[in-house]
């Protein structure tokens, strides 16, 4: 007869696999609205250097990993 804890301590793999993907889906629309207000706005001030697209997709790469670092360091 199995234990019955034994089943309760193993990892769901499944809801693992979503949450990944879903952090993965996130990090790809951040950073794509990021570079896209970026180019925007590069595109109104009429400068030729991209400044605002270079911030905003190093301001969203930033968000990004802060954002993983958080979820994955939970203990659940």
């Amino acid at each position: 007869m199995e234990d019955p804890q034994s089943q309760h301590k193993q990892p769901k793999k499944p809801n693992q696999l979503l949450r990944y993907a879903g952090l993965a889906f996130q990090m790809m629309a951040a950073l794509g609205l990021g570079v896209f207000a970026g180019y925007k706005l590069d595109k109104l001030t009429g400068w030729k250097f991209p400044v605002f697209m270079i911030i905003f997709s190093l301001l969203a790469l930033t968000l990004i990993l802060w954002q993983i670092i958080k979820d994955t360091s939970r203990n659940d």
